[in-house]
């Protein structure tokens, strides 16, 4: 279950309505960087985590933080769309060019939500909740936390240059904070179960056996006309300590040129493809 303050995390303002930037300020609510994302995903993760409880209770904990940013930018969205046009004489009255585009205001800010917030990105569309990761691997999961923490701060500094209103710098700096502690939180999960060297590769509990250990660390060149470029990814040890990286200039070519054979009757395909005579009566 989940308890809620009617209090916000920290203060949204905005001294100056800006109906464009309240679109913008969607993409950090619908978009795949946003909260929902992060919240969604660390709810999920939460429901399947196995092993050590800890975990799973920073996960819930994660998630429900990420909540309350949902809810103080859904504040930020309607304080932006303060004084926005509700009508076509109102739009031109201001500006001739806005009787087409609002000013580039999201015109569902007025015809779908009555100048609110809703789930969806800067474009107008929902997040359709394909980008939740969730695999049941703590590891697999951590990394994938720390990358949409990652893109979140991003999209967040960005919105930060994109405006000059003093309360939105202020309300974004501490969403930056956020995310800069998300990012280390959860790479700080890797660190408590031995580290990214542990932890590799991922699972580290599928039997070496079953792997064709020899392609394992060879980093490997597929252009034409240029070398692999050299780096730590094409010499030294492997992170996981199984192996030595080296580099592949040439691709090994160990297969055979791949050769499907004729279309099955009835599968669709043209007489040619099937490569025998048919009845007339025989299906295609």
């Amino acid at each position: 279950m989940f308890h809620h303050s009617s209090k916000l995390q920290y203060p949204v303002r905005v001294e100056k309505p800006d109906p464009e930037f309240a679109m913008l300020l969607q993409q950090a609510i619908g978009g795949v960087e946003g909260e929902i994302r992060v919240a969604m995903q660390y709810f999920f993760q939460a429901m399947g985590a196995r092993g050590d409880a800890r975990i799973k209770d920073l996960l819930i904990s994660t998630a429900t933080e990420e909540l309350a940013h949902i809810e103080m930018l859904g504040y930020a969205v309607a304080l932006n769309l303060e004084g926005a046009p509700l009508s076509y004489q109102e739009a031109s009255a201001k500006d001739p060019v806005v009787n087409a585009i609002l000013g580039g205001m999201n015109p569902r800010h007025i015809l779908s939500s009555g100048l609110a917030a809703m789930p969806v990105n800067a474009n107008g569309m929902a997040f359709d909740m394909s980008h939740i990761y969730a695999s049941g691997n703590v590891a697999a999961d951590m990394l994938a936390n720390v990358t949409a923490e990652a893109t979140g701060r991003v999209l967040a500094t960005r919105l930060y240059n994109l405006t000059e209103d003093k309360g939105m710098k202020d309300f974004l700096s501490f969403l930056i904070a956020r995310d800069t502690m998300h990012q280390q939180q959860w790479l700080a999960v890797i660190e408590e179960m031995g580290g990214i060297g542990a932890s590799l590769p991922i699972p580290n509990s599928f039997p070496p056996d079953g792997e064709a250990t020899e392609h394992s660390y060879y980093c490997l060149n597929t252009s034409l006309d240029k070398p692999l470029p050299e780096g730590r990814w094409s010499q030294g040890p492997s992170y996981d300590g199984r192996g030595q990286f080296t580099a592949k200039q040439e691709p090994e070519l160990l297969g055979d040129e791949p050769v499907l054979g004729n279309a099955r009757p009835g599968s669709g395909a043209q007489q040619e493809q099937i490569g025998t005579s048919l009845p007339p009566d025989q299906p295609v």
